[in-house]
This record gives C-alpha cells, sequence and structure tokens, in this order.
C-alpha cells in the first residue's frame, strides 16, 4: 500500500529551481533513503512532503488523499484546511537541529503536541511519552531541559517526540548531521530498531553504510534531480550511474 506519493515535484527559490519534476513514492514498511551531494535538493525534497514548503507544482498525496495538485494552469493548489489537518496527522519530522522546545521539560516536548493538537487524554498521553523515554534509554530524564542533554539525547528526545504523535510514516532531514561521531552510533541504532519493527520512514542521511543497512531503497539526488533508485546492494554496491561511483568513492 502506497502511504506517499509526490508526482512531477518542482520547486524553487528566485531564479534558481531546486526541485525540478521529481516523482517518489514510499510503500507501507518501507525504509527510503534520500542520498547525494549539498545542495542536491534533498532537505527541500523533505519540506516539501511535509508541507513545510509549498510546491510550485506537483502532486501530494498520503493514503489516496490529495494534498496538494495542479490547477488548469499548472499551478500548484493546496487542500483545504481541516483536510489538511487530518493528512498532517499521517507524518511526523525529525529535524536535525532537534528543535525542542527550550522552556519545556523533555516530558512536555512529547506530551504538548498530542494533548494540545490531537487532543488526546493526558494521563494516556503521559503514559505512552514515558514508555517512549524508556525505549530511548532517557527515562531518568523526563524532568530535565533541552539545555541539561547532550546533543545524542536531544536527538533522541525529538525522535520520541515524533513517535508521540502516533504517525504512519517518519521523516529524518539529516538527523545525524549536528553530532559528533560517538552520538552518531546512538542515533543510527535507535533508528535501525524503528526499521525492524517496520516502521515507514523516508530519511536524507550521508551515512552511506547506515543507508546500505538500513534501506529498502536509496535514492541519489543531484542538481534537484533523481539520478538512480534502487535497492542498497544495487545502488551503493554498484551503481549504474559514474557520477554516483564518484561521490561514493569521495566517501570512503
Amino acid at each position: 500500500m502506497k502511504l506517499l506519493e509526490m508526482n512531477n515535484v518542482r520547486k524553487g527559490f528566485g531564479k534558481t529551481e531546486v526541485l525540478k519534476n521529481i516523482s517518489l513514492s514510499v510503500e507501507q514498511g518501507e525504509v527510503v533513503s534520500i542520498i547525494g551531494p549539498s545542495g542536491s535538493g534533498k532537505s527541500t525534497l523533505l519540506r516539501c512532503a511535509t508541507m513545510l514548503e509549498k510546491m510550485d507544482s506537483g502532486e501530494l498525496i498520503y493514503f489516496d488523499k490529495k494534498a496538494a495538485w495542479n490547477d488548469k494552469n499548472g499551478n500548484c493548489v493546496y487542500a483545504k484546511k481541516n483536510e489538511l489537518k487530518e493528512i498532517q496527522g499521517y507524518y511526523s519530522l525529525v529535524f536535525q537541529n532537534f528543535n525542542l522546545f527550550p522552556h519545556f521539560t523533555v516530558l512536555k516536548n512529547l506530551t504538548h503536541a498530542p494533548i494540545v493538537v490531537q487532543k488526546r487524554k493526558k494521563s494516556e498521553v503521559e503514559l505512552e511519552c514515558r514508555e517512549l523515554l524508556r525505549r530511548m534509554g532517557l527515562q531518568d530524564k523526563e524532568d530535565a531541559y533541552p539545555s541539561q542533554l547532550s546533543g545524542g539525547q536531544q536527538q533522541r528526545v525529538s525522535i520520541a517526540r515524533a513517535l508521540a504523535m502516533k504517525p504512519k510514516i517518519l521523516f529524518f532531514d539529516e538527523p545525524t548531521s549536528a553530532l559528533d561521531p560517538e552520538l552518531t552510533g546512538e542515533i543510527l541504532s535507535v533508528i535501525k530498531e524503528l526499521a525492524r519493527e517496520q516502521m515507514t520512514m523516508v530519511i536524507v542521511t550521508h551515512e552511506i553504510n547506515f543507508a546500505r543497512d538500513v534501506s529498502n531503497r536509496v535514492i541519489f539526488m543531484e542538481n534537484g534531480y533523481i539520478v538512480e533508485e534502487g535497492s542498497p546492494i544495487q545502488l551503493i554496491n554498484n551503481p549504474k550511474s559514474q557520477r554516483i561511483r564518484e561521490f561514493l568513492r569521495k566517501l570512503d
């Protein structure tokens, strides 16, 4: 079952076209990693998928529900506010710089949106969020503030916060880029565990070995295009494109 479809997506900033007619889909339970050089459009693609940026043209569909499509003039229009709110409940995004509320405790960072946005019962949400913190190895940090945590701990809190919304699909935008190598391993092991649980995920990453280990499919982007996509064995171990071979060689 397709959870996400993006068809013929274009996005520019000023005169610079960042996404050039990109199409992709994500199946339930699939882990898709997006790799490529800086400036290739990876993060912009994620921001369009999560409606943090508006597409210039193209289609955005979750669970067969259209969030955005082209009008008769070829311009992108979005669904009504109440429809978008329902669609936004299908996904969560984990940012590279954590984006935690500094004035909230760890527990309140997790419980705030489920209680305020999803109107769920406080007692039920707190119970679930404490369990998420236990899974992340942070059960003793619920009363701490983000400034009192290491970068790895903050990122684990932000993953728990995303999971607290009970998303059908989880997006990660370079989840380890703000972390040193030792803390990177912590976060990658959390994501690997989610993959074992068959959480549907789309991960923008520069961690090639991780992408190879965890993904069902890898997409290579450059200059706003999808250059190649395929299984990790196919794309990372045996890419068709000379450009991908050069890119991977530089990372060795």
